[in-house]
């Protein structure tokens, strides 16, 4: 039997440490006259020269969560000449894309469509993934988790739960800025009472876990990013940053004559954590950062006064500053009524009125604005929920009830936007059947869509990690989409 040494423990593999399915590959490869160590030199050497299109393009990524799913049949893919309980009711619109039409209820995104690129043909088969928890974590860690509660849905986060995958950036790509690296705002992610399933660094460690930035008020408060608080970054009133320092050196003379605990603690890297805090807080460039009242009026305008397209703007401030990793929670939670997603009933109220006007504002703001800084060259933007809804009205799909008026959870075929950081502009990649019940080409799973991320930030999406069972899984069991760079 041969045994491959290599690092034991939680750690990650370094690039030099081969994957599971290149360790499968060996023994073909030795048929061929392949050594295992020119196997070994050959990954290294790839893994310096990069991955082929998009490799290591995207600087930062601003993940815009649409949790709840919304309807791609009454959004960016309308179907014509169907039955009117798959029809929309919203009229079809043109695009800057020839041929490409929305539903009226995004005009201004669809002015905006040669800057982006849409999937219309993300993509999975639901095994125990029907109820919105379960396809969120898929989403989030690019894994199903193995437990459930008696009602289906997932238990809470737990220390064993796969990263969310803003933490694995930070983790591989840690910012090279006085900035905090992984922002999640303005509300977690949740259905029901399961409140932040993968949204958390899980077997990583809490060091890894995002900011979260949540500010008081209920998710229907469209003014809570006005009482945005960030106390916690900020020098109290009575000490200041020579002070600070002086007490930082204090620390070390201390630390050196306390050997014993030193050894105690000596896996923690607690010197490298407390010098990154003193650092970020010291240079106020975080807090200056969250600080939305240094934008003009118009430009808080054009984003939109209300909850979605405020936390769009600071989405973009941050990455300004450095920030690796933003995610933009839908400030509605997962399965609820009113300006949610999850449109069981009521949709053509819901989404008119309600959703789709803060949805277009923000999300066309956001692209115009990074494209006119320059920004959207080195950010990946990804609109996306964790799935769609079905072409049928009133069916049911997941055992919920729904009116004549409502759709049910659809992951067979739904549709996402993508645009930056060498992303094609002004495509489309896939497409749907002609009731959009399915992908007709290129279908696109989940895990497909965050393997392409991670090799935006030059990360490898099968190296290999460690669980918190020291068991050895790739990053994701994806593949990269090269279809989607221009």
């Amino acid at each position: 039997m041969l045994v491959i040494p290599g690092p034991a423990g939680r750690d990650l593999c370094d690039e030099k440490y081969m994957s599971r399915r290149e360790l499968l590959r060996v023994g073909g490869s030795a048929l061929l006259g392949m050594t295992l160590g020119s196997m070994l030199r050959l990954q290294q050497a790839s893994a310096a020269e990069g991955g082929g299109p998009g490799w290591n393009s995207a600087k930062h990524i601003i993940m815009i969560f649409l949790q709840g799913g919304p309807s791609h049949l009454d959004l960016w893919d309308p179907k014509e000449n169907v039955p009117d309980n798959i029809r929309s009711v919203f009229k079809p619109i043109s695009t800057k894309l020839p041929g490409v039409k929305f539903t009226e209820l995004l005009p201004q995104l669809a002015q905006v469509t040669d800057k982006i690129t849409l999937i219309r043909s993300m993509s999975y088969t639901p095994v125990g993934l029907f109820n919105h928890t379960a396809a969120i974590y898929q989403m989030m860690t690019g894994y199903t988790t193995d437990k459930v509660s008696p009602s289906g849905q997932l238990e809470p986060p737990s220390p064993k739960d796969f990263p969310n995958f803003g933490a694995w950036i930070t983790k591989f790509k840690p910012v090279t800025e006085p900035m905090l690296p992984f922002v999640m705002m303005p509300r977690p992610l949740q259905e029901s009472n399961v409140v932040n399933k993968g949204g958390t660094a899980g077997f990583l460690g809490r060091a890894y876990d995002p900011y979260y930035l949540f500010p008081e008020g209920d998710d229907m408060d469209m003014n809570k990013m006005e009482r945005i608080r960030v106390d916690d970054l900020d020098l109290r009133p009575h000490l200041y940053a020579l002070r600070m320092q002086r007490r930082a050196r204090l620390r070390e003379i201390l630390e050196k004559g306390m050997s014993r605990l030193d050894k105690v603690v000596e896996n923690y890297n607690l010197d490298e954590y407390y010098g990154r805090a003193l650092e970020l807080i010291i240079s106020r460039r975080a807090r200056n950062a969250f600080d939305l009242k240094q934008e003009p009026e118009k430009v808080r305008d054009r984003y939109g006064r209300n909850t979605f397209g405020q936390s769009l703007l600071l989405a973009r401030r941050l990455v300004e500053a450095g920030t690796r990793v933003v995610e933009v929670i839908w400030p509605k939670v997962a399965n609820s009524d009113n300006h949610s997603w999850d449109v069981h009933v009521g949709l053509t109220h819901r989404m008119k009125n309600q959703a789709a006007p803060m949805f277009d504002q923000g999300m066309s703001a956001l692209i115009e604005d990074l494209a006119q800084r320059g920004l959207l060259d080195e950010t990946l933007v990804v609109a996306v929920g964790e799935f769609g809804r079905s072409p049928q009205k009133g069916v049911s799909t997941s055992g919920n009830n729904n009116s004549a008026d409502g759709r049910d959870h659809w992951p067979y075929c739904y549709t996402a936007l993508i645009a930056g950081a060498g992303i094609a502009r002004g495509a489309v990649y896939g497409e749907s059947d002609k009731t959009g019940s399915s992908p007709r080409k290129d279908p696109v799973h989940p895990m497909d869509l965050l393997a392409t991320i991670y090799h935006c930030f030059g990360i490898k999406p099968d190296r290999i990690i460690y669980n918190h069972l020291n068991q050895p899984r790739e990053l994701v069991k994806g593949h990269v989409v090269t279809g989607l760079f221009g």
